[in-house]
C-alpha cells in the first residue's frame, strides 16, 4: 500500500518548527489554513493549542475548562468583535461569532451526553447559556455575567 503522506499535524509541526512564530496572528492563521486545506477551524485550533503558542482572538477560540476561562475568553472575543464592527471588518466580526457558535455547539453536545458526569453536564449547560447571551448581544455580556456570578454560586472545576 502506498504511503498517504504526512498528516496535517506533522505538516503543521514542521512549519512551526521552521518559522518559530512567537504567536499565531490573523495573518499566520490564514496562511496555515491555506497550507493545510482542507482543515476545519476547530481542528486547526486544536493543533495550535497543542503547540502551546498564544493565538490571537477570535482564532484562539472559546476556552471552556471552567467558568473563569470561559468568561475571560468571551470578553477577549467581545473586544475583537467590537473592534471589527467599529472598523467595518465584517469578516473578522463573523469569525468572532463563528468561534462562539462552535464552542457553544461543543458545550451543548457535552451537556446532553449521558456518558458524561452529571456535574460536568450541568457546568456545560451553564456555559451554553453564557454563550447564548454573548451571541444575542455581546456588548451586554460583561454586565450580565457579573450579575449572574453574584446571583448564583457555582462549584469550581477541579484543577
Amino acid at each position: 500500500m502506498p504511503s498517504r503522506g504526512k498528516s496535517k499535524k506533522d505538516k503543521l509541526n514542521e512549519l512551526l518548527e521552521r518559522v518559530q512564530p512567537p504567536s499565531i496572528t490573523q495573518e499566520l492563521w490564514r496562511e496555515l489554513a491555506e497550507l493545510l486545506a482542507p482543515i476545519s477551524e476547530s481542528y486547526l485550533r486544536q493543533l495550535l493549542h497543542a503547540a502551546n503558542l498564544p493565538i490571537a482572538q477570535p482564532f484562539g477560540g472559546v476556552r471552556q475548562s471552567n467558568l473563569e476561562e470561559l468568561e475571560t475568553s468571551l470578553l477577549e472575543i467581545e473586544k475583537e468583535y467590537s473592534t471589527a464592527l467599529a472598523s467595518g471588518n465584517s469578516n473578522r466580526a463573523a469569525a468572532c461569532r463563528r468561534a462562539v457558535i462552535q464552542a457553544k455547539d461543543r458545550a451543548r453536545l457535552t451537556s446532553r451526553n449521558e456518558k458524561v458526569d452529571p456535574e460536568k453536564q450541568q457546568l456545560k449547560a451553564e456555559m451554553v447559556d453564557w454563550m447564548l447571551i454573548w451571541l444575542e448581544n455581546p456588548s451586554i455580556f460583561e454586565t450580565w455575567v457579573n450579575l449572574r456570578k453574584s446571583a448564583i454560586t457555582y462549584p469550581k472545576s477541579p484543577d
